[in-house]
């Protein structure tokens, strides 16, 4: 049994990951994508936060997330997240009627400072060149750099190289 303990702070900001039942492939279909982000507005609009970036890839997401000030219930959002887009998808099940859609668990960081924060946002955008599942982050449709290169954050040629923050920084 494990001792690890996450860190709930009230308002706080975190970087994601979540991963599917034994990294199946179940982004790879456009329409489970919609699925996903019907799920994030209905959970969203009962239990705000702010979702600040995102990358969808194959088997995985990654993304940040700011709470409301005095709420620190991350867990209980990606619960009813996974539980609804779990509703909404077809999938085998285990002995217990479960669907087979996530792993159990996530990996959470809270956000420490800017740079902690531009570390994360670099390392979520550059995902998808760094699976292979596209040349450069601007090829990749599922990511919100693109509203980020939209309002002068990134350039559409960041990335063609790798980025020296995300170099040696790992959250798979």
């Amino acid at each position: 049994m494990s001792n690890y303990r996450r860190l709930y702070i009230p308002g706080g900001t975190y970087s994601f990951t979540l991963v599917t039942y034994q990294r199946q492939p179940i982004f790879t279909d456009p329409q489970h994508i919609d699925l996903l982000r019907q799920a994030f507005r209905e959970v969203k609009s009962k239990r705000p936060f702010d979702l600040l970036a995102i990358v969808i890839l194959p088997d995985h997401l990654h993304c940040i997330w700011r709470l409301p000030e005095g709420d620190a219930d991350f867990s209980t959002r990606w619960q009813m997240v996974k539980t609804a887009f779990s509703r909404r998808v077809p999938a085998i099940t285990n002995k217990d009627g479960a669907k087979l859609i996530w792993q159990p668990r996530f990996y959470e960081h809270c956000i420490r400072d800017e740079a902690d924060f531009n570390k994360h946002l670099d390392y979520i955008h550059y995902n998808p060149v760094k699976h292979g599942i596209a040349l450069n982050p601007v090829d990749w449709p599922y990511s919100s750099f693109h509203r980020f290169e939209t309002i002068g954050w990134y350039t559409n040629t960041w990335g063609n190289t790798v980025p020296d923050d995300v170099e040696d920084f790992d959250h798979e």
